[in-house]
């Protein structure tokens, strides 16, 4: 990036140029003024000594500011603006305020004030000009002022003219310079933003979002939380990849991997990895609802995966594969360390302990269709979800038996009126979820159903 284009540079070299050299001409053309002035005898001899100030006054204040600039620019810039309003004040009140020579002169500085972009900025420095003039009557005193000579009015009108000429190019290059920053900074961010966008793909979206919030740090670094694991895959699934095309294989565990991360993502879960055609996801990091309810969302998530596993196996046959998949799911609560592991070059944001290998034995304990939960887990979620005591299992790493809980449904569900139905056999299929029906279609698929029923009872000639 050249330094043109660099914005620090930018404010710490090209606006200190700019009002250097808008300094030297505003102060130049007083100076010219009170040169002609003398010339004409307007001015007294002992003036030349505000043309040599205004000579020197723009040099000696650069120099001067440069050490203030570099640590606080705008309030240095600020300062000086307000300054310039002092000593202009004090000038005009010197010259004893003549109306032709004033009025040339307020312009020019009301120009530089309006250019410093603030209207509070701006009256600041009319009451600075103001508060200048009455300390420059105050020190000179104050006489009506003769008839200002054609030649010195031209001569300060020619100034004033040329320093809104210049002042208005150097605003206007300013106004391109920053366009061109805006615009090619935007493309910079539009980029940086595409390419966080693919870089979220890799991580799980709480985790991306907390980093790029500021919440959390990339550095290694742990901590112990109360934690719902789930871990999940499909019985059957590698020997089925010995019968199936590489492509057509791939394609079928995408999608299934796509919709399950989806449903996942509803329910609040962080997805740490996939391995193959199995799941890790965990509740409770980087945010967390409580123990209780992240524990209920796991479990939700778990039977909304089950029951959507219905779908994919009806999509599947469609495309010719008979295979009767069935996905397995075990969930376990309890404390993990969670947290940044690896090196400072190449980290893995994941969870470890005893906890988590639980949660993958039960989902290894767990038969084709079954979500199995520990009895941690089942104590919380006892109320909202039936679960049936499957007895229990000596699991690696685990001294005593391990009581294992079938979960079988909402309560709802299982009520006089469920909102959830499935049912297949030869020749018949039903997966029904009757809350999501919207209101509209609710009279056609009553109709459908009754229209199938009657022909399974053989009221409806074939």
């Amino acid at each position: 990036m050249s330094n043109r284009q660099d914005p620090s540079h930018f404010a710490e070299t090209t606006l200190p140029k700019q009002d250097y050299m808008a300094r030297i001409l505003g102060y130049g053309v007083a100076a010219v003024t009170v040169l002609m002035g003398i010339l004409l005898g307007y001015f007294k001899e002992q003036a030349i000594a505000v043309a040599v100030v205004s000579i020197l006054y723009p040099h000696t204040v650069y120099v001067l500011s440069r050490p203030f600039r570099q640590k606080r620019a705008y309030s240095t810039r600020q300062f000086l603006i307000h300054f310039d309003a002092i000593l202009c004040g004090v000038f005009l009140g010197y010259i004893q305020l003549p109306i032709e020579l004033t009025v040339l002169f307020l312009i020019m500085i009301n120009t530089s004030f309006i250019i410093v972009g603030s209207i509070t900025a701006w009256a600041f420095c009319i009451i600075s000009l103001i508060s200048g003039a009455a300390a420059g009557i105050l020190l000179f005193g104050h006489e009506a002022a003769p008839p200002v000579p054609t030649e010195l009015f031209l001569t300060a009108a020619f100034g004033v003219g040329l320093h809104l000429g210049i002042s208005a190019f150097n605003s206007n290059r300013q106004a391109r310079d920053l366009i061109r920053l805006k615009q090619k900074f935007q493309g910079q961010v539009e980029r940086f933003q595409a390419l966080s966008h693919q870089v979220s793909k890799y991580v799980a979206p709480q985790v991306w979002e907390s980093i790029f919030s500021g919440r959390r740090q990339a550095k290694l670094e742990t901590q112990r939380k109360k934690l719902v694991i789930f871990f999940s895959d499909i019985v059957g699934f590698s020997s089925l990849s010995e019968q199936m095309e590489a492509e057509a294989f791939t394609d079928l565990l995408n999608q299934y991997l796509t919709d399950m991360s989806r449903i996942a993502l509803k329910y609040g879960g962080t997805i740490d990895k996939f391995i193959g055609d199995g799941m890790m996801i965990f509740f409770g990091d980087p945010k967390s609802k409580g123990t209780k309810r992240d524990a209920l969302a796991c479990v939700s998530m778990a039977i909304e995966m089950r029951r959507h596993m219905l779908k994919l196996r009806k999509q599947w046959a469609e495309h010719g594969m008979t295979a009767p998949l069935q996905i397995r799911m075990g969930i376990n609560t309890g404390y993990c360390t969670v947290g940044n592991f690896g090196t400072e070059s190449r980290m893995d944001y994941t969870i470890i302990g005893k906890e988590v290998n639980l949660a993958s034995r039960l989902e290894s304990e767990a038969d084709a269709g079954e979500i199995l939960v520990s009895h941690e887990t089942y104590a919380l979620i006892k109320d909202k979800i039936i679960c049936r005591q499957r007895g229990s299992a000596m699991v690696k790493g685990f001294r005593d038996p391990v009581p294992l809980y079938q979960v079988m449904d909402y309560r709802r569900d299982l009520g006089s009126n469920p909102s959830f139905m499935n049912h297949e056999s030869e020749g018949f299929s039903l997966y029904l979820e009757s809350d999501k029906i919207r209101e509209e279609e609710r009279e056609k698929v009553a109709d459908a159903l009754e229209k199938a029923a009657n022909k399974i009872r053989g009221k409806v000639s074939t």
